[in-house]
């Protein structure tokens, strides 16, 4: 049984079609699922990153739309996989260099080993519902993403745990549950991510604390820009993707922000006027962080590239600039 593709906004006559997709499941041996996997997205010319681990399946690919549904169906033939959690875009050009197929400890890292969301989740909130689950004055809304993605947008009213990465926000609840949860009632809890993967372990880990009521938007923020119109959207901002496009917008239309080149944090309009921004070489945010060699070094990058895109070739040889310990993975 093969579940079939779901529908695709066509921006252009032969969009590049963007997948991220994750499944909670268990594999018993993922190196012998990685080179098949890694083969069939060479042959069909899919660039992107999946992550396999012993709890299941993570990635965003992009490619024509034949290769992204020959893809597709290969992972949901995988123990488990005929439910897999897929959101579908279009780009205008190829977001990722290159094909990476690589086995994990976890597809998201939390460091929770007990943690096992396949079992233990949260309850699903369609993104219909989701505006009147956290406009309930009794619903803590709290954003599971990391500061860097926060700063773009996020919904009004949700908390911040201004954490660096996905593996503070255990240490974060635990030092923050009595003045989040208080020590009468629990409130209802409602948490929400990119596109729904981090969320489901954030709800297990906060189901394994003790806590009863917790809810999780289903597909995530992106989803919601999908399907929620506009006019009646509780979302400010826009949302970060860990791709080329960067950010998003209502309806999934490509959003305001750039990429800094130097530090792979995401930079806005208003960031880009800063005397610290120097395309391809430094941000606001990373200046102090590098050294003046650094910014030679990320020069020269940004020259080869932008030669190699007058030339209509991409430029893959040199080695992506270390990220600090705040940004995308």
């Amino acid at each position: 049984m093969t579940a079939s593709m779901p529908s695709l906004r066509s921006e252009s006559p032969t969009p590049t079609v963007v997948a991220a997709l994750y499944r909670f499941t268990r594999f018993a041996d993922c190196e012998s699922l990685k080179q098949p996997l890694d083969e069939l997205c060479q042959q069909t010319g899919v660039h992107g990153t999946l992550l396999l681990a012993p709890e299941g399946i993570n990635g965003t690919i992009a490619g024509s739309k034949e290769a992204i549904c020959a893809v597709l169906e290969h992972i949901r033939a995988l123990p488990g996989c005929l439910d897999l959690d897929v959101k579908l875009s279009t780009s205008a050009a190829m977001p990722f260099h290159r094909m990476k197929v690589r086995v994990k400890r976890e597809i998201v890292t939390m460091g929770q080993e007990a943690v096992d969301p396949s079992t233990g989740a949260g309850t699903y909130v369609e993104p219909a519902d989701w505006n009147a689950l956290i406009s309930d004055p009794d619903t803590i809304v709290i954003d599971t993403r990391n500061d860097y993605e926060v700063s773009v947008g996020t919904f009004a009213g949700a908390i911040d745990p201004r954490t660096a990465s996905f593996r503070d926000f255990p240490a974060w609840f635990r030092a923050s549950r009595d003045e989040l949860l208080g020590r009468g009632k629990q409130p209802k809890v409602a948490m929400f991510c990119t596109g729904g993967i981090r969320c489901e372990k954030s709800t297990a880990f906060l189901k394994s604390e003790g806590v009863e009521e917790v809810h999780h938007l289903k597909g995530g923020i992106l989803k919601y820009l999908e399907t929620v119109p506009e006019a009646e959207s509780l979302w400010r901002g826009e949302c970060f993707v860990f791709d080329e496009r960067v950010a998003v917008g209502h309806g999934l239309a490509p959003g305001s922000h750039e990429l800094c080149r130097a530090c792979r944090r995401p930079v806005s309009p208003e960031g880009r006027t800063s005397p610290l921004f120097e395309a391809g070489a430094s941000c606001a945010a990373c200046h102090a962080e590098r050294t003046e060699e650094d910014r030679a070094s990320y020069r020269e990058r940004h020259r080869q590239e932008t030669l190699a895109a007058a030339r209509g070739q991409p430029h893959v040889g040199a080695a992506q600039p270390k990220r600090p310990k705040n940004c995308p993975a």
